[in-house]
């Protein structure tokens, strides 16, 4: 009995100091968040006078920032610019990724193996070890300052992630459903079109959101090769706010939660899928 009642004791102190661990690191966690979204409703005043008051009095909220933001340092044209490259590059990864994981699963070709096994390579390699290559070929080229240059990067990074997801995925999808599909008339491209994708929806969705995430969230590539304020992308208008001395910092913290709180509603409109995409071929192996 004294044995059982010190296990009792042993699992309540881990269980507590789990509970306690979990809430430290969420406090860690959104504290900024917190910090920069309070700060972002708040005058230049206000915060001058009390630089030291976390709180947010609601009939106080101050949208000023945001409409400076907006309309006057031309992030309206930065939202649409980010839009528009990670929409592309979902599109075009996706597109790409579901017929090569398809092609590597279902096809047998020579280097098949060796194809199979070299998908994540170029994952391997930082991305500060790729920007100098990169921007010296493309301003050789000319095609420094340019989104769709930035999209084709922005491919070259999500690609090979979203081939392993997808190759994986397809490996437990059962082919005798592709072979009847085959049998019934249907092209490759229609087995793919037909079938294969709505059976693969939730590994297609948590894909679509990791890359969407990638582009819309990407700094170094934007800050490297775009130049021309017209081009910018959410993360480099942010850093180019951020280096005006003469702004007040509200105004980069509203920038920040432009940035930030898309993507974060995003990911949580869309969490369970994303995780049911990622487990999806374990459960099924």
């Amino acid at each position: 009995m004294r044995h059982r009642g010190r296990e009792g004791i042993e699992e309540v102190i881990i269980r507590i100091l789990r509970i306690a661990g979990i809430l430290f690191f969420f406090v860690v966690v959104a504290f900024p968040f917190y910090w920069m979204v309070v700060s972002s409703f708040k005058s230049l005043q206000e915060l001058l006078l009390n630089p030291d008051n976390l709180g947010l009095d609601i009939r106080k909220l101050d949208f000023t920032s945001y409409g400076e933001v907006l309309f006057e340092h031309g992030f309206l044209q930065y939202i649409f610019n980010s839009v528009y490259v990670a929409i592309l590059t979902v599109l075009l990864s996706l597109s790409l990724a579901t017929l090569g994981g398809y092609a590597v699963t279902r096809l047998y070709f020579r280097g098949q193996g060796l194809m199979s096994l070299s998908i994540l390579v170029i994952y391997m390699f930082p991305a500060i070890v790729l920007v100098i290559p990169l921007y010296v070929v493309f301003s050789w080229l000319g095609l420094r300052d340019s989104i769709h240059v930035l999209i084709l990067v922005y491919l070259a990074q999500t690609l090979p992630v979203a081939l392993y997801m997808l190759r994986s995925y397809f490996q437990n999808l059962p082919a005798e459903i592709e072979y009847a599909g085959l049998t019934d008339g249907c092209t490759r491209l229609g087995v793919i079109w037909r079938i294969v994708i709505p059976l693969s929806a939730p590994a297609l969705a948590s894909v679509a959101l990791y890359t969407f995430m990638i582009a819309w969230n990407e700094f170094l590539f934007a800050f490297m090769f775009l130049d021309s304020p017209e081009k910018f992308t959410l993360s480099r208008g942010v850093v180019q706010l951020a280096g005006s001395v003469h702004l007040s910092k509200q105004l980069v913290m509203a920038a920040s939660v432009l940035v930030t709180v898309p993507i974060v509603v995003l990911f949580l409109l869309f969490e369970r899928h994303l995780v049911r995409g990622l487990t999806a071929g374990a459960m099924k192996g």
